[in-house]
């Protein structure tokens, strides 16, 4: 296992373990974290909050890796999130309340490792599909 895919492997260790210790140690000082809703964040601090505020409103939540890939710093996976939604989700636009349903979301995850720590995290899902799962819009009528 390379080094860069070990530190990925170590920092979703940490996130299905809910340890907000040991995720703000997986970062660098000045990593850049950017995630859908054009969300950018930097630092250990900003990082860790945005992962807290989903293992919060989602207790039970999970990812899951499904393939991976490795090219020197660089680290891919396609994984799955699984929780159910339990409490206040936070949002730009404000708090999405609890709806107690249970989502399984596919996500896309890119990470650059550097000097042992994550300097860089892309993360890639859909959010209609997240909305939709919460029932916060409307399903997709089918054809058939």
């Amino acid at each position: 296992m390379s080094d860069a895919l070990k530190v990925v492997h170590d920092g979703l260790e940490a996130f299905n373990a809910h340890d907000e210790d040991r995720i703000r140690e997986g970062y660098a000082p000045d990593a850049v974290f950017e995630g859908p809703g054009d969300v950018r964040l930097e630092g250990p601090e900003a990082i860790t909050g945005y992962a807290m505020s989903w293992l919060n409103a989602f207790p039970d939540a999970r990812m899951t890796i499904h393939h991976e890939a490795a090219s020197g710093d660089w680290v891919f996976v396609r994984a799955t999130f699984e929780g159910t939604h339990e409490n206040p989700l936070p949002g730009p636009e404000g708090e999405i309340p609890a709806t107690h349903k249970r989502l399984v979301g596919r996500a896309a995850q890119a990470w650059r490792v550097a000097g042992g720590k994550i300097a860089e995290e892309h993360l890639y899902y859909d959010q209609m599909q997240v909305l939709t799962q919460l029932g916060l819009v409307p399903e997709a009528a089918t054809t058939a």
